[in-house]
């Protein structure tokens, strides 16, 4: 219960693919206890893809931690395909998942765009869901995506600067409809160094503190395109869902148990939407973290989501 780091690292004891809708071959994996009480890691973006440290976040004896890259994101391929690439796809990958692995419910676990989809998941499928821990809460309104485009200026000006400085002076009336012009295109001198800009504009803006480290990884270029390209996709699309639909939801969630873990100083997903979500949702452990940004790798949030899972082992399941 008192746990204030991540867990050891483990390697997967099981790995496997899922073919869905054409192109789409996703991956997935099995890690920690195989008769344990199942969790499923639900990463953000969309686009961003899962790593090995978010096998971390779960006690191994006690949880068997599935953890899955979605459509056109990670080792699923292929990388950064749009095609058949909505939130409703997404949420019916995560029931596939279920079914292909044997699994009666879980518990699901998610951050920024991993919270709107387990969000999503748990509207349409209820009867499947052991208990929710939510960090970073992005609700998908035409608000929040008008925040990351030209709203993080406020806070991030320089970052926001560079940002803007890539696109030809003539393209910068449009940010999000330029950006996803160039990520779409097939030539990748055109795409990788739009999205490699875009990545590492978000990393740039997601830690209390400035990191090196974190900007960095978000400029791989693998990571990039999934991350870049597969957003700015859902962006131009409303995120594929009416607006408030996950607010509007709530009222299917409330006997379910939850967590809303949101760090104070989150520039990428302020605390506004999360304290929305906790108003819509009384019965859910709002958690504010008080020297935290947006990261799940903050100290501060890793310990609130670690903490959640760990009061989760004490539920019958």
């Amino acid at each position: 219960m008192n746990r204030k780091d991540l867990f050891p690292d483990i390697e997967p004891y099981e790995r496997g693919r899922l073919s869905v809708d054409p192109p789409h071959d996703l991956y997935w994996e099995q890690a920690g206890n195989p008769n344990g009480v199942p969790v499923v890691f639900v990463h953000g973006g969309p686009g961003a893809g899962a790593s090995a440290a978010h096998r971390r976040f779960f006690d191994p004896k006690h949880y068997r931690i599935i953890i899955f890259d979605q459509r056109g994101a990670g080792r699923s391929k292929p990388l950064g395909d749009l095609t058949n690439n909505t939130t409703g796809d997404l949420v019916a990958d995560m029931e596939a998942l279920r079914r292909e692995l044997g699994l009666e419910s879980w518990f699901l676990f998610g951050g920024s765009w991993g919270s709107s989809l387990v969000l999503a998941y748990a509207i349409a499928h209820p009867e499947r869901c052991l208990g929710l821990v939510l960090r970073g809460i992005f609700l998908c309104s035409r608000e929040e995506v008008d925040w990351f485009m030209t709203g993080m200026q406020r806070v991030f000006p320089e970052a926001w600067r560079r940002f803007v400085a890539f696109l030809p002076e003539a393209e910068r009336n449009d940010l999000l409809a330029n950006y996803h012009r160039r990520l779409t295109d097939s030539d990748p001198d055109i795409h990788l160094p739009a999205a490699k800009v875009w990545s590492q504009y978000e990393g740039a803006c997601s830690t209390l503190l400035p990191s090196a480290e974190t900007v960095s990884s978000f400029g791989d270029p693998l990571k990039a395109l999934g991350l870049a390209r597969i957003e700015a996709h859902y962006f131009v699309n409303d995120l594929f869902m009416e607006e408030r639909h996950l607010l509007n939801g709530v009222s299917k969630l409330r006997d379910i148990p939850g967590v809303i873990v949101q760090g104070r100083y989150d520039m990428v997903c302020p605390l506004a939407s999360a304290d929305a979500l906790a108003r819509a949702w009384p019965e859910a452990n709002y958690v504010i973290v008080p020297d935290a940004g947006h990261s799940a790798m903050e100290p501060g949030i890793r310990v609130a989501l670690i903490q959640a899972m760990e009061t989760f082992k004490t539920r019958n399941t």
